[in-house]
C-alpha cells in the first residue's frame, strides 16, 4: 500500500511542477480574463442591467466565471498532459509498471484539481478587487469546487485517452465546453428564459454546478442543492469506471 502511496504522489507532483513551471501559461490567462469579465459585464453592462434575482448583477456572475475556469483549467490540464505522454510514447512505462489503474487515474485526477482549486482561488482573491462579497457556505463552495474539478479531470482523462492528434484535445473544449459553459447560467438567470428552455437547460450539467457553486456564494439558487451533488456524483462515478475500464485495455492507448 505504500508503494502504491508513493506512486501516486510521485504523478501528482510530476503533474503540479509541469504546470506550475509555466505558471504566466496556465494560471496567469483565467486570472486576466475574469478582470476583463468584471471590468466589461460587471462594471460598463452590470451597472445599466442593476439586479438579478435580487443580487446586483456584478455579484451574480462571481460565481458563474469562477465555475467556468475551474472547468476549463482541470479538464485541459489533463487532457493536454496525458496526451503528450501518449504522443512521446512516456505513458507505455507507467502502463507496464506493476501499479494498479486505479493509481494512474488518481495520480493524473490529483493534478486537475489541484489546478482548479489553484486557479479558483486566484479568481476568488482577484473577484474581491472588483466586488464585495461574503460566502454564504464556505464548506459548500468547496465542496462544489472540488466535485466538479474532479470530474471536469476525469472527462478531460477520457478525451485524452480517445484522442489521436493534438486537434482532438480542442474539439470537446471549443465546441461542447464553452458553449454548455455559457449556456450554464454564468451571466442571466435561468428564471429569464421561455419555460421550454428552461426545461432544456436542465439538460445541461454545467447549470448545476453554476447554481449550486451560487447558492454556495450567495445563499440563492433555482435547483435543489441534494440534486446538483447527486449529479456530480453519478457522473463522476461513472466517467472513472469508463476511464479504469480504458485504461485497462492498453492497446487502445496506442496512437
Amino acid at each position: 500500500m505504500k508503494f502504491y502511496w508513493i506512486a501516486i504522489k510521485t504523478i501528482w507532483l510530476k503533474e503540479v511542477q509541469r504546470f506550475t513551471k509555466i505558471w504566466i501559461q496556465t494560471l496567469l490567462p483565467s486570472v486576466v480574463t475574469v478582470s476583463l469579465y468584471f471590468i466589461i459585464f460587471g462594471k460598463l453592462i452590470g451597472e445599466r442591467i442593476g439586479n438579478m434575482d435580487g443580487i446586483s448583477y456584478i455579484n451574480f456572475i462571481v460565481p458563474g466565471l469562477i465555475m467556468n475556469s475551474v472547468i476549463t483549467n482541470s479538464y485541459i490540464n489533463v487532457c493536454s498532459s496525458f496526451f503528450g505522454a501518449k504522443f512521446q510514447r512516456s505513458i507505455e512505462e507507467l502502463l507496464i509498471s506493476p501499479i494498479p489503474t486505479y493509481v494512474i487515474v488518481v495520480g493524473y485526477i490529483g493534478g486537475g484539481v489541484f489546478r482548479g482549486i489553484s486557479v479558483a482561488i486566484l479568481v476568488t482573491s482577484v473577484s474581491r478587487i472588483f466586488v464585495n462579497f461574503q460566502i454564504y457556505s464556505f464548506t459548500i463552495v468547496t465542496s462544489i469546487i472540488l466535485m466538479t474539478s474532479i470530474l471536469f479531470s476525469l472527462a478531460g482523462l477520457t478525451n485524452a485517452i480517445f484522442a489521436k492528434t493534438f486537434d482532438d484535445i480542442s474539439i470537446i473544449p471549443t465546441f461542447i465546453l464553452t458553449p454548455l459553459t455559457y449556456f450554464g447560467g454564468v451571466f442571466y438567470s435561468l428564471s429569464l428564459l421561455p419555460k421550454n428552455w428552461q426545461f432544456i437547460s436542465k439538460f445541461n450539467p454545467i447549470v448545476y454546478m453554476i447554481d449550486g457553486l451560487r447558492y454556495g456564494f450567495l445563499g440563492i439558487g433555482e435547483i435543489s442543492l441534494y440534486r446538483t451533488i447527486s449529479i456530480l456524483v453519478i457522473f463522476t462515478v461513472l466517467l472513472y469506471l469508463l476511464n479504469w475500464i480504458l485504461i485497462k485495455k492498453i492497446q487502445k492507448l496506442r496512437i
